[in-house]
């Protein structure tokens, strides 16, 4: 069954349009500067939850401590 011209083009039409749609949408996803803020924000999240942030502040003490000792030595 053969089809018009006219239903072929909008046919043609609305798949273009849905796939400009889903490649805003991956460009907009993937983008470099978005994932970046994302991993910092992640980082940062992390890094102030008490449980890592005490324990890397006592590790930060004591090499402090260490390299003052083999200073003075």
């Amino acid at each position: 069954m053969a089809r018009d011209p006219d239903t072929i083009q909008r046919e043609i039409e609305q798949a273009r349009d849905a796939l400009a749609s889903t490649l805003d949408q991956l460009g907009t996803k993937a983008n470099p500067k978005k994932l970046v803020n994302e991993a910092k924000a992640g980082a940062a999240s992390t890094l102030n939850s008490p449980k890592v942030k005490y324990p890397l502040i006592g590790v930060g003490a004591l090499i402090l401590l260490l390299l003052i000792r083999k200073l003075f030595r």
